[in-house]
């Protein structure tokens, strides 16, 4: 296994991938902290606001004008948790909480950028843009087909001020051009989709500072995501309904993302509900088509 997973249900895209036992490649940020300490700090939300010169503070600094946008200023596991749009100095008030910070409501498109990066250098880039749901979560993710040559340009005019030395993946997420996060890995939903040879080509990166994929993905792709309410503690579906999912033409793979095992509050989850599946997919109506399959079984 090339890549250090902990989560089961993504193990499908790296498990036949052949690396050697020393080469670590983190999808988890937490690995990514550790493994990283020179760039840890990019996991500072008020430091990459700063370095973009955004308005932004801790909590306990109010505001002189709304709305903003309230989140944790370190989040290493992600979904949303603990983020909302503040619209008044009382909302600021009732959401006030240490080690969270404010910063611009940003408007516009919602894009996660993973781009391989070489001393800092970018060497290839694959863009997804999210079609938000409610209250933190998205409808579904949509893989872009080519460059997208803006972000491409302001994104790796930051990476190469403030990521020099670094050689690895990084995920950035931009709203109307403006990035918000930044990882130190590459998002792990979707690598089906970037193509075949793309994970060889990551290993490869990380055994040995070379990225030798092809510049762009070649086809748009779909990451369609189904979040039930809160509060249930959800089964697994059977074997047979992960079939019919995969057998729907354009569907690339499916993943049931929660443990079982584990009760539904231990799980990380945006306010908006409870993510128990992702598929992918080419086409867009077969991934809603899989969704409303496996929702009949969660609902």
């Amino acid at each position: 296994m090339p890549i250090c997973e902990i989560d089961p249900w993504r193990s499908q895209y790296f498990e036949n991938v052949t690396c050697p036992a020393d080469v670590f490649i983190p999808t988890e940020d937490s690995d990514a902290w550790l493994w990283n300490p020179e760039y840890r700090w990019v996991y500072d939300k008020l430091a990459i606001a700063a370095s973009q010169a955004l308005d932004s503070a801790p909590h306990g600094i109010q505001p002189d004008r709304y709305p903003v946008f309230s989140k944790p200023i370190y989040n290493l596991k992600g979904m949303g948790v603990g983020s909302r749009a503040l619209h008044s100095q009382e909302d600021y008030q009732a959401a006030y909480q240490a080690g969270h910070m404010w910063m611009p409501l940003l408007v516009g498109e919602h894009v996660s950028s993973d781009v391989a990066l070489i001393d800092g250098v970018p060497r290839w880039w694959g863009h997804a843009n999210g079609i938000p749901g409610k209250d933190g979560t998205f409808d579904y993710w949509e893989v872009h087909a080519g460059a997208e040559p803006q972000i491409e340009s302001s994104v790796g005019d930051w990476c190469r001020r403030h990521l020099g030395g670094y050689s690895g993946m990084a995920n950035l997420e931009t709203i109307d051009g403006r990035i918000i996060e930044v990882h130190l890995r590459f998002a792990d939903q979707w690598p089906d989709l970037y193509g075949r040879g793309w994970v060889e080509a990551l290993v490869a990166l990380y055994e040995r500072g070379v990225w030798s994929f092809t510049d762009h993905v070649d086809r748009v792709g779909y990451s369609v995501v189904l979040f039930m309410p809160h509060g249930t503690h959800y089964r697994h579906p059977p074997p047979q309904i992960i079939n019919r999912v995969l057998a729907l033409e354009g569907v690339s793979s499916v993943q049931i993302t929660f443990h079982e095992g584990l009760a539904p509050e231990q799980h990380a989850m945006p306010p908006g509900g409870f993510r128990v599946a992702i598929v992918n997919c080419w086409n867009l109506a077969a991934g809603r088509e899989a969704r409303n399959l496996l929702r009949g079984h969660f609902g």
